[in-house]
C-alpha cells in the first residue's frame, strides 16, 4: 500500500542534475541526457538516473574529468558582435562566442554558458551565466523577463501597426505574445523600430517586422531583464556585481 512520505523520508541534498547544472556543466536538460548516455559518474560507476541525491559534487566525474564544487551564481554582460555563433562549435566551421570569449573573460574564469540565443548575424547584450539553474529560470517564458532590441529595417510601416503588436500576433500558426514596439523618428526607407518581448521565440523579432512587410538588416539587443547593454564595448565582456546577481536570483525564483 503507498503512503505519502514524511518530510524525515526525504533524501538529504540535491538531484545531481540540479547540482551539475548549478554547477555550470550543462542545462537540466542536457545533464539528464549526459546521464542517459553514461558520461556522469560517481566514485567511478555510472550514475543511472537524474533523481540521485547527493549534498556535494565530491566524486562525480562528467566524460572523465572530476567536477569542481558548486560556485556562487555568476553573471557576465556580453556584447556580441555580428557574424558569432551562439554554441560552443559549429560543424561548418563558422567562429562562435567562445572564440570571442577567451580574450573577453578574465583568466581563471569558470565556463560560462549563454543565457539564450542571439542569431548569427544578431548583436548586442548576450547573457552568460556558470549556473545552469539560474540560465534556464532566466530563459522561462512564464518568468516573463523582458528583452529589448532594436532593429533597423526596411520598408514602410505605421505606429499605428506596431500598436497592434501589444495584443500580440499569429505568424504561421506560431502565436507571439503582447510586443510593445516604437517606432523612431526618421524619414526614408531604412526605419528603425524598438521592441521589448518578453517569449523569446525563435527568431521572434524578425519574424513579426517581415509579417509586417519589413526586412530587418540589422538587429541588436539592448537589454535583458535589467542588464543593459549600455556602452560595453563590441566583443567586451563585464561581470554583474555580485549583491546585483543576488538580489536578481532571489527575485527571480520568488516570481516563479
Amino acid at each position: 500500500m503507498s503512503r505519502t512520505p514524511r518530510a524525515d523520508d526525504r533524501p538529504e541534498g540535491d538531484r545531481i542534475a540540479k547540482l551539475l547544472a548549478r554547477a555550470g556543466v550543462a542545462s537540466r536538460r542536457e545533464i539528464e541526457r549526459m546521464i542517459e548516455d553514461g558520461r556522469v559518474t560517481l566514485a567511478g560507476k555510472p550514475v543511472t538516473t537524474p533523481a540521485t541525491f547527493l549534498t556535494s559534487l565530491d566524486g562525480v566525474s562528467v566524460d572523465g574529468k572530476p567536477v569542481g564544487k558548486v560556485e556562487a551564481p555568476r553573471l557576465f554582460r556580453f556584447h556580441k558582435p555580428s557574424g558569432l555563433l551562439t554554441a560552443e562549435r559549429d560543424s561548418s566551421g563558422r567562429p562562435t562566442i567562445y572564440t570571442a570569449l577567451r580574450n573577453a573573460l578574465p583568466k581563471g574564469t569558470p565556463r560560462m554558458i549563454p543565457v539564450g540565443r542571439l542569431d548569427f548575424t544578431t548583436e548586442g547584450l548576450l547573457m552568460l551565466t556558470n549556473d545552469g539553474e539560474l540560465k534556464r529560470a532566466m530563459e522561462l517564458p512564464s518568468s516573463g523577463i523582458p528583452r529589448t532590441y532594436r532593429a533597423r529595417a526596411f520598408g514602410d510601416v505605421t505606429q499605428a501597426q506596431l500598436d497592434d503588436l501589444i495584443e500580440g500576433v499569429e505568424i504561421d500558426g506560431i502565436r507571439y505574445g503582447k510586443i510593445e514596439a516604437d517606432l523612431e523618428r526618421g524619414s526614408g526607407k531604412n526605419r528603425w523600430v524598438q521592441m521589448t518581448l518578453t517569449e523569446g521565440k525563435n527568431r521572434e523579432v524578425r519574424r513579426v517586422l517581415e509579417h509586417l512587410g519589413l526586412k530587418v538588416n540589422r538587429l541588436m539587443r539592448l537589454a535583458y531583464g535589467p542588464f543593459e547593454l549600455a556602452d560595453l564595448p563590441r566583443g567586451a565582456a563585464q561581470e554583474v556585481p555580485q549583491k546585483q546577481v543576488e538580489a536578481f536570483r532571489k527575485q527571480l525564483m520568488r516570481s516563479k
